[in-house]
């Protein structure tokens, strides 16, 4: 019997991660214009990457990235077509990940597109190294990495980088930088959420690293969407992640 080294342990049958991925288009006016992509995870630890709608996503006012309803609908849409296009089960629950808020309406186009009796659960995963909260411990070394400080029934912080005792040392050069999990839309349990997410940071199996400090489907976010923005002519494209890693 064999099994790909970079599956993971905790991860559940029927249960995927779906990374929302912005990119400005540079030569546009003022960078109004960007294109969204999705990347999909699943629990064997593969991946697809599905190219979204151009359009006037980013606002210069919020600096934040927003679907409309419509363009929502579709993204998720295609994402779940290419997945069953190549050979996928039966989901049971979508968990979406955005370092920019979702707002109602484009949530409501992503419920459109979501399956009947499949839970669907919108969160906010980013990260603050400038002005976030810190934790320190006596001793040399810093906070545990894993570490989660619950802030309510919908929040907390989740310490993707810090001491990893395997190693017997921190691989860091700062103080580590918490990620803040936020449960925008849907119902889950926020300490599942971070368990997920903590899970998601052993993913990039591109580098010989025990864990990174964000999870996957936010950190390649900038450059899954710079791949597929660099070349517009291009009519087909392959939805698996390792073409874009």
């Amino acid at each position: 019997m064999w099994c790909k080294p970079w599956r993971l342990f905790t991860a559940r049958e029927g249960v995927c991660y779906i990374g929302l991925a912005f990119r400005r288009a540079e030569d546009t006016e003022k960078g109004k214009t960007a294109c969204c992509a999705a990347q999909m995870f699943l629990n064997t630890g593969d991946g697809i990457v599905f190219l979204g709608d151009f359009g006037p996503w980013y606002s210069l006012k919020t600096k934040q990235f927003q679907l409309s309803k419509a363009s929502a609908s579709d993204l998720l849409n295609g994402v779940l077509r290419t997945y069953h296009e190549l050979g996928g089960k039966e989901l049971t629950e979508i968990f979406l990940h955005s370092r920019s808020t979702i707002s109602n309406k484009e949530f409501e186009g992503y419920q459109k597109a979501c399956p009947n009796g499949v839970k669907l659960v919108g969160i906010r995963v980013r990260s603050d190294k400038s002005n976030g909260f810190r934790l320190f411990r006596t001793g040399e070394m810093p906070v545990l990495r894993g570490t989660f400080l619950r802030s309510n029934e919908r929040s907390g912080l989740l310490w993707g980088s810090g001491f990893k005792p395997r190693l017997a040392t921190y691989d860091g050069w700062e103080t580590p930088a918490p990620l803040q999990i936020d449960i925008q839309h849907g119902d889950a349990v926020i300490e599942r959420v971070a368990q997920d997410i903590f899970g998601l940071t052993k993913l990039n199996y591109n580098a010989c690293r025990l864990g990174e400090s964000r999870p996957v489907t936010v950190g390649f976010s900038d450059a899954v969407g710079e791949i597929l923005i660099s070349n517009p002519t291009v009519s087909e494209r392959r939805p698996n992640f390792k073409f874009y890693i």
